[in-house]
């Protein structure tokens, strides 16, 4: 076990920094016990590992197992939002800024990883949360391994599978975790090409591979570069909450875009900012139920 202690030199909310990084309430590679301490498993370059965080005021006391731990540790403040920049940021309209009153421990983390941010990413087009969720832990659970650390304290985690084990799952193991042919051949075309996503994961070098396009390149900087003005265009609910909150009617992307336009380098801040403090999007319709593929 390698162990360090950071002290944020801002005010830190590390509950809502971290909410982007865990994919669901059951995500196998993310928990967070009652007692508030954070655990997290992934693959970094330099192997699996596990971090634990805990928060005593402005202290995060951080613990970490496996061939990744020294990784993770350094990693820690940019993990924590500290290359994020919001000083740099202007709320040029009432709700933004009653927002950012609201927010003050609310930074854009960084996980550093590319492609384990990809996967989930690609999951979660076109879907309810809840089906990309249910396949993101199905395929963790069975072809992740177990999280490095002390085993009464890490049982249930799990490190997401390298790209080369993501790339060879068999066709009947998509279909059982609900994921179609579509996104299925996505991951597998990614994981092919994870050693370059890592090196150039601009937006162009994202949305140039096969299934891939603007809001699932964006969902992933988001949360591997903390890309302050990487917008998920084409979502479903954002135009709605981005709309009610800066002028009061819903729009679609096009007009999403030009209401985020005076806040260029900082589009996706205002979208956290909104989703936290801001309008909700407004209920049209019965919700959705959640489809079972594996009966199909």
């Amino acid at each position: 076990m390698l162990t360090r202690d950071w002290t944020a030199p801002w005010p830190l909310d590390l509950r809502r920094v971290l909410r982007p990084v865990r994919r669901g309430p059951n995500d196998p590679a993310f928990r967070i016990d009652r007692d508030g301490t954070f655990w997290r498993a992934c693959r970094t370059p330099e192997g699996p590992g596990t971090l634990r965080l805990r928060q005593r005021g402005s202290v995060v006391h951080a613990a970490a197992w496996g061939e990744g731990a020294g990784w993770l540790l350094e990693g820690l403040p940019e993990l924590l939002g500290a290359g994020d920049v919001p000083e740099e940021f202007v709320a040029r309209h009432p709700a933004v800024a009653e927002a950012v009153r609201r927010s003050a421990g609310l930074r854009l983390a960084r996980t550093g990883l590319v492609f384990e941010a990809l996967v989930p990413s690609i999951l979660e087009q076109k879907v309810l949360l809840e089906e990309a969720w249910r396949a993101w832990g199905y395929l963790l659970r069975r072809f992740g391994e177990p999280a490095p650390g002390p085993a009464e304290s890490t049982r249930g985690l799990r490190v997401p599978p390298p790209p080369r084990v993501w790339a060879l799952i068999p066709s009947w193991e998509w279909h059982r975790s609900g994921a179609e042919p579509v996104r299925a051949r996505t991951i597998v075309g990614a994981a092919r090409m994870a050693d370059r996503l890592e090196a150039d994961p601009s937006m162009e070098r994202l949305t140039s591979l096969p299934g891939i396009g603007v809001w699932t390149a964006a969902e992933a900087r988001q949360r591997a570069l903390g890309d302050a003005d990487a917008v998920s265009v084409g979502d479903y609910h954002l135009p709605r909450i981005v709309g009610r909150a800066l002028c009061g009617r819903p729009v679609d992307d096009a007009g999403m875009l030009e209401l985020l336009a005076p806040y260029a380098g900082h589009r996706h801040r205002v979208i956290r900012l909104l989703e936290v403090h801001g309008a909700r999007a407004e209920r049209r319709a019965p919700r959705l139920p959640v489809r079972d593929y594996r009966r199909f």
